[in-house]
């Protein structure tokens, strides 16, 4: 695919790494999708995307107060049956605690971090103590002193938001599984946003159904970022004590 002057992605974590829906600012969407073993390899480049709306959070607190960090706590009840996909993020010290230890003595050293930042004290989840990594490779991509150009959001707050406002149904998985009929929900809406039918049924190797759906509706997202239409939970972003941005945006 030709390079476009000036192009968006959205990015999500997946088995393979990352997926990336790559998308031009304007005009019909004519996505290109990639999967990354990193995400500077996705960042680096003549063809790196300009802005990026990235399934990640953002921005982490030296301390945390009950429902997590405040853009968790804004966007929750917005998705009813679908608030349990936002998962309460831990402070920066619970995040970084156990890195290069293994998952065991790792987790062990995240929760005493997190019991010891957080009011009322409180563990960490596995399913947020498995992003970690993750969140990792995010925050250190991040220069403060540079433009924003990668930006928190959340695919079930987009698929909310471009929904006029409604959660989505169904959820996208039962029991760690995909869940067709919930697929195909996100399937339709997205469809009916621009993007093909065909792309949509695809699964590229290394991202799983969902993953690729996730990427993008959150290339739609880095759009109306570009286009100064997002919203951001909460507005303004917050700041934390290494200046990274605190909000979700859809």
């Amino acid at each position: 695919m030709t390079a476009e002057p000036y192009r968006l992605a959205g990015v999500d974590g997946c088995p393979g790494g990352w997926i990336a829906c790559l998308v031009a600012a304007d005009g019909p969407l004519a996505p290109e999708i990639r999967v990354v073993a990193r995400l500077v390899d996705l960042l680096e480049g003549p063809d790196a995307p300009a802005i990026v709306a990235i399934d990640m959070p953002i921005g982490l607190p030296d301390r945390i107060g009950p429902g997590g960090r405040g853009p968790e706590r804004l966007v929750r009840p917005m998705l009813g049956e679908r608030q349990s996909s936002v998962f309460s993020i831990p402070s920066r010290a619970a995040v970084f605690a156990g890195e290069g230890l293994d998952d065991r003595a790792g987790y062990v050293a995240a929760c005493a971090a997190a019991l010891a930042t957080s009011g009322p004290p409180k563990k960490v989840s596995k399913q947020a103590f498995h992003l970690f990594p993750k969140i990792r490779e995010v925050d250190r991509l991040i220069d403060p002193a540079a433009p924003e150009r990668l930006f928190e959001s959340h695919p079930e707050v987009a698929f909310a938001v471009l929904n006029g406002g409604r959660a989505m149904n169904l959820p996208k998985k039962v029991k760690s599984r995909p869940n067709p009929p919930g697929l195909d929900e996100r399937r339709t809406l997205l469809a009916r946003l621009g993007f093909a039918p065909d792309l949509l049924a695809g699964r590229p190797r290394g991202a799983g159904p969902d993953d690729l759906l996730d990427a993008c509706v959150l290339a739609l997202v880095a759009r109306r970022i570009a286009h100064g239409e997002a919203v951001a939970f909460p507005d303004p972003p917050g700041r934390d004590a290494h200046g990274r941005p605190i909000a979700i945006r859809a």
